[in-house]
This record gives structure tokens, sequence and C-alpha cells, in this order.
């Protein structure tokens, strides 16, 4: 009996710290965690959190997609639920960025509250909301 009791224990304080672990706030994202609002518009908000980022466009949509933060790079891989071309068109008229599904971008300025993102000659600058 008191054998069970102690690995019973001890399973659940593993348990414990792996939940724990696993729950940290931001994950992969690191600072660019969090969401940030479109310097100059009212609408237009981008999160990150993990590996996953939100496109927010409250008059129009949202779209989800997954993210790689490389040095001075940033690698967004965007999905459209239902393959509406409405979502492609929020992202590439609301927020400027092509192509929908290989979006690929230079982090010129990332800190806690301001992050400019470039691509060729465009420049897109963001605040920490």
């Amino acid at each position: 009996m008191a054998r069970y009791f102690r690995f019973w224990a001890i399973s659940c304080w593993l348990l414990a710290i792996g939940t724990f672990f696993s729950c940290q706030e931001g994950g992969d994202a690191g600072d660019l965690f969090g969401m940030w609002r479109m310097t100059g518009s009212d609408t237009n908000y981008i999160s990150f959190s993990g590996s996953i980022t939100c496109f927010n466009n409250p008059e129009k949509n949202f779209v989800f997609g997954n993210f790689q933060h490389e040095s001075d790079s940033l690698f967004i891989q965007l999905y459209s639920k239902d393959g509406l071309k409405s979502d492609t068109t929020m992202i590439e008229e609301s927020f400027g960025f092509r192509p929908f599904h290989d979006i690929r971008l230079r982090i010129e300025t990332l800190n806690n509250d301001r992050l400019v993102l470039t691509q060729d000659a465009q420049k897109w600058s963001f605040y920490k909301y």
C-alpha cells in the first residue's frame, strides 16, 4: 500500500511540473508575443503566441496562421479555413502582405513597444497594444 501511495504521489508531482512548464506564456513567440496594432489604423491587429499568429480586422475578418522568427526574419504561413477569397483580400488589402500563403518579412525593429517589418520597398509599423 505504501509503495502504491509513493508511486501515486510521484506521478502527481511530475504531472504538475509538466503542466507548469508546458503552459509558459508566449512560448516560441519570444519578443513578438502579444497583440500589435498597425500604426495609423484603429482596426488592424496582429497577435503572436507560441507559433500561432492571428491577423485581425474586426470590420472584415480574422485569419490564423503559423510563424517562425529566425534572427531578423519573420516567416508567416496563413490558412483560410474555408478557402474564402475574402481572407486573402483582407490580408492583401488591409495589411498589404503578399503572397497570402508564404509571407516573408524582415524585422527592422523589435522591442517592448515597437515592431517594424519590411519587404522589398514596403514598410509596416506596429505598436504593442
